[in-house]
């Protein structure tokens, strides 16, 4: 008997339709056959059954089952000699099994084995979004939305690669050719149905996949330095009187355009703490004192830290749940205390500091209350970034943390709102998981979970370009999640608002310009000018035979030099904190522009390279002011300006194995890399990123 339900070995690509009845299985196997130039197997329960209700108008009993299925593994065997590399079968063992249960509450267990081992390179679960339509054999018109639920189940429980396909005929048709030639791309590299599957779910492209493994393989180009960016060759360095001039021209032009503060603040707090996760993890705390274990580890963070303790915004409640929770803490030795501070603070049953994100964590003592850096940004934001008594604020955040976000927002923003006189409007994104990428290991193999499942990381801060690219706004201010201070706060938002004075006054300039030549009344003399303003201002070198272009060539030459997302970036001076800066780097046609390039991009065994990178005076922007539209107001497509040879490739453990991770380029120094840069020099009074928990010691971090 079971010789009957036995597949044939073949090497042709078998789909199969899966759902409940009258959900366009048939009209589906029907055209992707004619697609495919192949076959399609018809549902041989349905002659089988029209055959007896037409000859004794009986309906199927539990005895046709066997046959039933027989008949329908028979033919799709019979039918795989014809097929064209692919057999799409509108039906299969495991819808009769399906059927035999919600009917008869039982399947034969010849069925049973045999619906469950067969296999098919991928199942289409056909949705219930189309209308049921009456037949001589079909009787579930209701209730189909628990059908399609028990189908669905039926392929999860037997671990069966699936995808749902909705919509109307043609949408259903174009999906699945689609899915089909990328299933087909990835099972020429080895990857399985089942890889291909959580490719699908996660909403990445098979295209990327095959672009990082050769990213992997190949490596990525380093930045080939032209020289560093300083005061007068790159850096605009203004007076205390030019700020103050863009500053007030920004306050005469904000209500006429709409404005949008954006903060990544999706990672969790984990390096903030990694040297008192170290301290925990390596602590002899019977053996030794925390003195000694400073000095075996040379952990002068630890130290600092032990000397502020009580200097930092949560010393008390921390403090409070240790009185709470041990009746002897105040018998306890100093190291005894302090072993358990830590452990409290970041223990997962306790306050988990290191597992939160840091938007959310305690960073400044106030008089009255203890502030987060949401409500910091809540406060910046209606300083600077508001027109027409309206502000706009932006988190990315991870999925898990938004409620956190939001209680924060709940308790303070009213308060904001009417000390300012503001009406603050907050709305949240997530990373886009099609952004992740995949992980390998040492062999630049596809990395695999325990479970044999496909390892994907997220893209890295790179990957939020594609929420920046989503939002509607005129000027966007971008600045970090832990840059934020709880003094100066007017004279911060002088700087953020003279930076934006200044996109605003080139934005002028630049949509004058391409209004023009849109007009085309545009003369070599203009020309000449536009070409002036390109190399002073916008640091933009020329292509060395531009003037033997026609002027109509020179009109689309600067036009596209000019039509571009705008950046201006606010650069400190470097303190010797670890990071890139700003350089002229050459790209790979020998063009020279300038870009903020990260230390581990550079190749630092080239000597020449090296010196050049030790020569750099600034740092990484403290902030970003964008305009992301063009001259006719139309958003850009920012996607469009990336440098995709700018990633990094970063080196991990998972489950005590080393892996590499490809990071997509980076927000500001590979995703905007080709959009028009200005840097300018800003005081350090503007950077004060919270790296370290010990940053919170700082003076701009504590009470005045």
């Amino acid at each position: 008997m079971e010789e009957n339900f036995r597949q044939k070995p073949t090497d042709i690509i078998k789909i199969a339709m899966f759902g409940p009845e009258s959900t366009g299985k048939t009209t589906l196997a029907k055209q992707l056959a004619d697609h495919f130039e192949t076959v399609w197997t018809p549902e041989f329960a349905r002659e089988y059954l029209q055959q007896k209700w037409d000859s004794s108008q009986e309906i199927c009993e539990p005895a046709d089952l066997i046959p039933i299925a027989i008949g329908q593994i028979k033919l799709e065997n019979e039918l795989l000699h014809r097929a064209n590399k692919y057999l799409f079968c509108d039906t299969n063992l495991l819808v009769t099994k399906v059927f035999s249960e919600m009917y008869y509450d039982f399947c034969d267990p010849i069925l049973d084995k045999a619906a469950s081992k067969h296999k098919y390179d991928l199942f289409f679960l056909t949705d219930v979004d189309v209308p049921w339509t009456k037949d001589d054999l079909r009787d579930k018109p209701s209730d189909r939305q628990a059908t399609f639920t028990t189908f669905k189940e039926a392929l999860i429980a037997h671990q069966k690669p699936f995808i749902v396909i909705s919509g109307n005929a043609e949408e259903r048709f174009n999906k699945a050719v689609k899915i089909i030639a990328d299933l087909e791309k990835l099972k020429k590299i080895g990857f399985s149905s089942h890889d291909f599957v959580q490719m699908h779910d996660h909403g990445i492209q098979p295209e990327a996949v095959l672009k990082h493994l050769t990213i992997f393989k190949k490596g990525l180009p380093k930045a080939i330095l032209d020289r560093a960016a300083n005061i007068e060759d790159g850096i605009v360095k203004l007076s205390a009187a030019n700020f103050k001039e863009f500053e007030s021209l920004f306050d005469a032009k904000k209500d006429n355009l709409k404005l949008k503060k954006f903060v990544p603040a999706s990672g969790a707090a984990t390096r903030m703490f990694k040297f008192l996760l170290e301290f925990l993890n390596d602590f002899k705390v019977n053996e030794e004192t925390i003195n000694a274990y400073i000095n075996r580890k040379k952990d002068s963070s630890m130290a600092v830290f032990l000397a502020g303790l009580e200097k930092f915004p949560f010393y008390e409640e921390v403090e409070e749940s240790l009185h709470k929770n041990y009746s002897n803490y105040k018998q306890w030795n100093k190291d005894l205390k302090d072993y358990y501070f830590i452990k409290t603070l970041l223990s997962s049953k306790a306050f988990n500091f290191a597992g939160k994100p840091k938007g959310v964590l305690p960073f400044h003592q106030y008089e009255t209350h203890i502030a987060t850096p949401v409500e910091e940004h809540l406060n910046e934001c209606v300083f600077y970034s508001s027109s027409n008594s309206q502000a706009f604020l932006h988190f990315t955040v991870s999925e898990e943390h938004q409620r956190s976000f939001e209680e924060i927002i709940e308790n303070v923003k009213s308060k904001v709102e009417e000390a300012s006189g503001i009406n603050i409007h907050v709305n949240f994104t997530y990373q886009n998981k099609a952004t992740d990428t995949i992980a390998v290991d040492s062999n630049n193999l596809p990395f695999r979970e325990p479970s044999g499942k496909l390892t994907f990381r997220p893209g890295g801060h790179g990957a939020l370009i594609d929420n920046l690219n989503n939002l509607e706004a005129d000027i966007v201010f971008i600045k970090n999640i832990d840059n934020v201070i709880q003094n100066h706060i007017e004279e911060i938002a002088l700087y953020k608002k003279a930076l934006a004075g200044i996109l605003v006054k080139l934005q002028e300039t630049i949509f004058d310009y391409l209004h023009k030549m849109e007009s085309e009344v545009i003369t070599e003399d203009d020309i000449q000018e536009i070409v002036i303003f390109i190399k002073s201002k916008l640091n933009n070198g020329i292509v060395a035979d531009f003037d033997k272009y026609t002027l109509a060539n020179k009109i689309l030459y600067v036009k596209e030099v000019l039509n571009r997302p705008i950046r201006v970036c606010g650069m400190v001076k470097n303190e010797g904190e670890p990071g890139g800066g700003p350089f002229w780097a050459r790209d790979s046609k020998g063009r020279v522009s300038l870009q903020i390039v990260e230390s581990s991009q550079v190749d630092t065994n080239n000597p020449e390279q090296l010196a050049i990178l030790k020569t750099a005076t600034h740092f990484n922007p403290v902030d970003l002011i964008c305009g992301i539209k063009n001259y006719k107001g139309e958003k850009f497509d920012l996607m469009q300006f990336i440098d995709h040879n700018s990633g990094f490739i970063v080196e991990k453990t998972k489950h005590g194995r080393d892996i590499k991770a490809y990071e997509l380029p980076g927000l500001w120094n590979g995703a905007m890399a080709n959009w028009i840069t200005i840097f300018v020099e800003v005081p350090l009074i503007t950077f004060n990123p919270v790296k370290t928990v010990n940053d919170l010691l700082k003076p701009a971090h504590q009470p005045q």
